[in-house]
């Protein structure tokens, strides 16, 4: 008998596992798949022996509880995380300019990185202010129902945000963080999103890069901080969940039913049915249907390597294109890697070209912003896919559930719970701390005793 199973190893998942672990839970988590990390994993290239990355994922300074469960599985070392936001970005036709955040007092901080940006003429940086106002009411109260029916543009047009700072900010910023196109997406997330990166603290829109493949980063450390409370993470484990039709009572996994006090889902919107393949309980039909039914969104990844490095710094902007961010592996992991990134988000077009157009594209688009790239020859170039990376914001998707459901000691999490951030690190994290709470309450061995509070960011 287990305290808690937890269905799913990914950002959610590890770190709801931890948490119960720290608090001196036992627990058992289980991963479908043969590698550790769901969406946020890593892969050898069979060519090169290298790590790849499924897909490149950045932190920022507000993601507080993602940082705090790096801290307490000993990896906050693995993420490289600027003092103040500074970014190159490199227009179509090769112009750069520098967005290099002051060290003044949040948020002004941000706003003297605009008006100083010399890529944006002075009509373009003063327009920001227009935003104070709006962000200040949204830090008050983000549930606006119109942020829930207008897009992103259709919000930044709105508070006078002009063409050329939502070419070179605004979009590029959506991408990244909603990974869906900002004439698409919902500005409620977006919203949140600003509202968190221009917090008291100044470092909150600081951008953090791991400096390790993702499943080093996170999932590897996590498993040993578990295993070493007396917990277990399998892999290549798909489970079931069973139940009596009012309280669940475990899973099941390859024929082998393990009993548990309370079970945690961190598997994604599109998975969550599967694991009721032998009969879902009355209580959670809604939960299931609105699963079904939420859409997705891709990100498409391309890695090349050059005879030579060709990218001046860690990563750079490249607003315009289709692929919004290039990222120099050399230099996040050390010299033993040799690869660049480039990322598509929001990649609806991207996913359906063969391997051999997109890596032209992003060959193309890469060479058009850096002349470094001119005499270098590619000398491996893959493509990685992640048809469903996030889950959909565009107006009108089905509500996203909470954390506790109808089942009794059945719990929710994962970056698509409603957590009022979109499909993020920081949400799984926040989702799988939530899950922990609920969970370490329901167990009734600790029902007699005052839970510990986990501060929820």
């Amino acid at each position: 008998m287990r305290d808690v199973i937890v269905i799913g190893a990914g950002f959610a998942g590890l770190s709801a596992a931890v948490e119960l672990s720290r608090r001196g839970a036992s627990v058992l988590v289980v991963e479908a798949r043969p590698r550790l990390g769901g969406r946020a994993t890593a892969f050898t290239d069979g060519a090169t022996g290298e790590r790849v990355d499924n897909g490149q994922h950045v932190l920022f300074g507000c993601y507080r509880e993602t940082l705090r469960f790096l801290s307490t599985i000993g990896a906050d070392g693995h993420v490289a995380l600027q003092r103040d936001l500074e970014t190159l970005v490199i227009e179509p036709g090769g112009r750069a300019a520098r967005l290099r955040c002051p060290a003044l007092p949040a948020p002004w901080h941000l706003i003297g990185g605009v008006l100083t940006w010399r890529a944006l003429s002075l009509r373009d940086r003063l327009a920001v202010f227009r935003l104070l106002r709006p962000l200040a009411r949204a830090r008050r109260d983000v549930s606006d129902a119109a942020l829930a029916d207008e897009t992103v543009d259709d919000w930044l047009i709105r508070h006078g945000q002009t063409p050329r700072l939502r070419e070179l900010l605004w979009t590029p910023l959506a991408l990244a963080a909603l990974n869906q196109q900002p004439s698409q997406a919902a500005a409620r997330s977006f919203v949140r999103v600003l509202v968190e990166l221009a917090a008291s603290d100044r470092a909150a829109a600081a951008i953090g890069i791991p400096t390790r493949p993702l499943d080093e980063l996170y999932a590897l450390p996590a498993r040993d901080y578990i295993d070493a409370r007396g917990g277990e993470v399998r892999a290549g484990s798909p489970a079931r969940v069973t139940h009596d039709g009012s309280r669940v009572t475990g899973v099941e996994v390859g024929g082998e039913a393990i009993a548990s006090r309370a079970v945690i889902s961190a598997v994604p919107w599109f998975a969550l049915n599967a694991l009721f393949e032998s009969g879902s309980p009355p209580g959670l039909d809604a939960i299931l249907k609105n699963a079904a039914r939420l859409e997705s969104s891709p990100i498409v990844s391309v890695n090349l390597w050059f005879d030579r490095p060709v990218l001046p710094e860690l990563f750079v902007g490249l607003p315009g294109r289709v692929m919004q961010w290039a990222f120099d592996k050399r230099r996040a992991f050390g010299a033993d890697e040799s690869h660049l990134t480039l990322v598509s988000s929001g990649a609806d077009d991207v996913q359906a070209q063969p391997n051999d157009a997109v890596i032209a594209l992003a060959e193309r688009e890469l060479r058009d912003a850096l002349p470094e790239v001119g005499a270098a020859r590619v000398v491996r170039a893959t493509v990685v896919r992640e048809r469903q990376a996030t889950f959909s914001l565009t107006p009108g998707q089905p509500a996203r559930p909470a954390t506790a459901t109808l089942l009794d000691g059945f719990f929710l999490s994962g970056d698509w719970i409603d957590t009022g951030l979109p499909g993020t690190i920081e949400s799984a994290v926040v989702s799988g701390h939530r899950a922990a709470e609920a969970a370490w309450r329901a167990l009734p061995s600790r029902a007699d005793q005052k839970a510990t509070k986990t501060p929820i960011g």
